[in-house]
């Protein structure tokens, strides 16, 4: 379990498809707290840490990780989100985010806002039902607060300190992101549906 607080801007060293997956390697100072085995969040995606050493790790992502996500469109030198998997004793500074993607959606816009900067994003129709103006939803990877509500999507507001520290200070119109909505939204549509 994460809680979309971005921990490093990683970077991609190296990437081999082979027709079966990916084997992505990730150039990161967390190095040096991750093992392998360990769950590490890249981009919002859950991965294995496969090989690890001072300098990165290593994990694999399976064909139906990289058709669900934007990590299938990766290249070498991309900037990724990062986030260990949260701690018993650790705060839940953002919400409870799985590292499970419910799908993808791409930035319809971007326009300055103070010193804020806005996303536009459009998404599947299937994920609109789970969303609720000022409620959260993971982009990325990132917990984020849903300012606006739009037909084919929904806008996020993104502080500096966000735009620094992760990789959506680098979005431009047109990337695609991975997207997880709020996980006690789709529990509460599963218990009603099965009362009625």
């Amino acid at each position: 379990m994460f809680t979309g607080l971005i921990a490093d801007l990683g970077r991609v060293e190296a990437l081999e498809r082979d027709g079966q997956g990916a084997t992505i390697v990730i150039a990161t100072p967390l190095a040096g707290e991750v093992a392998e085995g360990d769950s590490v969040a890249v981009n919002g995606v859950c991965l294995t840490a496969t090989q690890v050493n001072g300098a990165g790790f290593q994990a694999q992502a399976m064909e139906e990780t990289l058709r669900r996500s934007s990590l299938g469109s990766l290249e070498v030198g991309a900037p990724v989100n990062l986030e260990l998997a949260l701690r018993a004793d650790g705060r839940l500074g953002g919400h409870i985010v799985q590292g499970h993607v419910d799908g993808t959606g791409v930035v319809a816009a971007i326009r300055e806002e103070g010193f804020a900067r806005v996303l536009d994003i459009d998404i599947e129709q299937d994920l609109v039902r789970y969303l609720v103006e000022k409620g959260s939803v993971s982009v990325d990877g990132v917990s984020l607060t849903i300012s606006a509500l739009h037909e084919i999507g929904f806008s996020v507001s993104l502080i500096p300190e966000t735009l620094e520290r992760t990789n959506l200070g680098q979005a431009q119109v047109g990337a695609r992101v991975n997207l997880e909505v709020d996980i006690l939204a789709k529990h509460v549509e599963r218990l009603m549906e099965a009362r009625l």
